[in-house]
């Protein structure tokens, strides 16, 4: 059995069109409060924590060679 953990994608707003863009990180809520991220609880993920770096951020190679039936 997996153990999971909730994640969050890292945001920066567009200063000129004030549309979110993807930073493409995405990390524990520990981690981005940590860093100073706001988090926005309803767009939360889940993802293995093997899957995380000693960070607290989604290692995106390792996830990316794990087929899996979800999108992160």
């Amino acid at each position: 059995m997996l153990n999971f953990i909730e994640v969050f994608d890292v945001m920066e707003v567009s200063p000129t069109s004030g549309e979110a863009i993807w930073t493409g990180r995405t990390g524990t809520r520990t981690a981005l409060q940590r860093d100073g991220f706001m988090i926005d609880p309803k767009a939360s993920a889940y993802c293995p924590t093997d899957w995380l770096d000693e960070r607290g951020y989604l290692d995106v190679e390792l996830a990316r060679r794990h087929p899996r039936p979800w999108s992160i």
